[in-house]
Formats: structure tokens, sequence, C-alpha cells
């Protein structure tokens, strides 16, 4: 019991007990002896009665089941993207029924969240910092939650390509206009871009590299991406829109054009932006400079 509520920080459930071999009478006893205190109905806090912010988060995420996962105000908080405040703990879940029941303490959200928008973060169960900014969207100012984005950011959290996601599935929600706002602002493709532009424009960010513009025109050509004074293009290489011959012969022609008028074009692949990301922005930042 003691390392199961170790990992929780200092809480478990009577289910959790039960599993471990705890009969009903051997829980009544051992919260009569004080060694159990009540956090919740049903969730109890091992050994003591002062339970620490991460212990109330985990005791809120526990009082309504296994999928439950924190999220909104106090998942921000525990990413560090907002200062932690008095108030209802947010948690979301997917609820029947039996799950409806309010708890003291706790605002609970119904909605079923995708896989990809779950992680555990210091061993708590919680949205994904993209998710988590979503549903900020949804019930704070829009200058709080750019100080959300921004905070996520500065810790090297913020994945556009994953915000982005959550906003095309998320239609019809409260949430998409301020997100939006907030991805033009911080100079993410909008959507109908491709997955690999939206990558591109991440790798940019996350290695502060100079801000450039996407689909611009070149000598009567549009490119994917070009730095002006570097004489400098991008091209995004997909197999999905460059995978037959014809295609790649006509890149390569006009590959030659463009260097005759001074222009060099690298190519990136979703391979490169993967697996040598730090790599390809070394020789980026040596083709600028030069």
């Amino acid at each position: 019991m003691k390392v199961l509520a170790t990992r929780q920080h200092g809480v478990v459930t009577r289910w959790q007990l039960a599993s471990l071999g705890f009969g009903v009478k051997a829980i009544e006893t051992a919260l009569g002896e004080g060694r159990l205190s009540p956090v919740h109905e049903e969730v109890f806090a091992v050994g003591h009665t002062r339970v620490s912010q991460k212990g109330y988060w985990w005791a809120a995420v526990l009082a309504y089941g296994p999928d439950a996962v924190l999220s909104h105000q106090s998942a921000a908080a525990l990413w560090g993207l907002r200062r932690r405040r008095s108030g209802p703990i947010h948690v979301t879940a997917t609820l029947g029924r039996q799950g409806v029941r309010r708890r003291r303490g706790i605002w609970i959200h119904r909605c079923k969240l995708r896989v990809e928008e779950t992680a555990v973060h210091e061993g708590i169960p919680a949205t994904t910092v993209a998710r988590t900014i979503f549903d900020l969207a949804e019930v704070a100012p829009y200058d709080e939650v750019k100080r959300a984005a921004e905070a996520a950011d500065r810790r090297h959290l913020l994945r556009l390509r994953e915000l982005e996601m959550v906003c095309v599935c998320g239609r019809g929600r409260r949430a998409l206009r301020p997100v939006r706002r907030l991805l033009l602002e911080l100079g993410a493709p909008v959507e109908g871009r491709s997955p690999l532009e939206i990558r591109f424009a991440e790798f940019i960010r996350e290695h502060r590299l100079p801000p450039l513009p996407q689909n611009v025109e070149v000598l009567g050509h549009e490119v994917d991406a070009l730095w002006p004074e570097a004489k400098l293009i991008v091209e995004l290489d997909s197999w999905e829109f460059h995978g037959d011959r014809a295609a790649f012969e006509r890149d390569r022609a006009r590959d030659t054009k463009l260097l005759i008028a001074g222009y060099r074009t690298i190519r990136v692949t979703h391979r490169r932006l993967d697996r040598e990301a730090n790599q390809l922005a070394a020789e980026i930042r040596q083709l600028l400079a030069a």
C-alpha cells in the first residue's frame, strides 16, 4: 500500500486497496485508527492528513475512475503554464450514469479524449500541453491563454502541430476562434497546409531559426519557403505530392534555373525533420551565414 501511495503522492482508492487484498473490515479499521483519511468518497490519504497539491490533483483524478485526467486550469498549473490558484480542481473524464455525481472541490468536464491528447506528467494523468491550451481557451480570457502558450514555448513544451491537430478534431468548439488566432500570432500554418509544412514551421520555432515566409513566388515559380536576404529556398519533399518521375524532373530543372539566378535550394523531408533535426538546423545556419 505504501508503494502505491508514494507513487500517487500519498493517496489511494478503495478499489485499489481491495485489489491489494484489503477487505472491507480492514479498510474500516484503518479509517478508525487514522491510518487512512478520507479525501473524497472512496479516496483516502495514507498515513497522514496533510495532502500536497499534487496529492489533491491525484485524488481528484482517482475520484472519477481510470479514464479521468487532470485538465483545464489544473493541468496548466501542473505543466507550469500558469500559477497555482485556489478554486476547484478541473478533471476531464468519460462518464456513465454512475459518474455524474459531482464531488466537492472538483469541476468535472465530460468529454471523450483521444489517446494523443493525454499524457502523464510528474506521475499524474493529464491532458497534453496542446489539449490543455485548447481547453483553457474555452474558459479563460485570450490574454491568459496566450501567456500559457508563451510559457509552454519557453519550457520547450509547445508543439504547434499538436495544437493544430486538436483544432482539427475540435470542430464546433468555442475554443477554435481564440486558438486559431493564437496559431496565427505564433506564425503557425493555418488549416489546409500539409502535415510536412506544419512540422517544418514547428522545426523553425524549436531551433530558433529566423522566421521565413512560406509559399512565395520566385522567378515565376512558387516555392515552399524562402529566406529572401540569403536567397535560400526550402522545398519540402513529400512523396505524397512529388511521387512521380515527371514531378521529380520538373523540380530538378527548376532548381537549376533558380541556382543560375543565385538562389540555393535545400530539400527537407519528414525523415530529416524527425531523425536529423539538429544536423539540419546546423546546416541551415551555415548556409544563412554564408
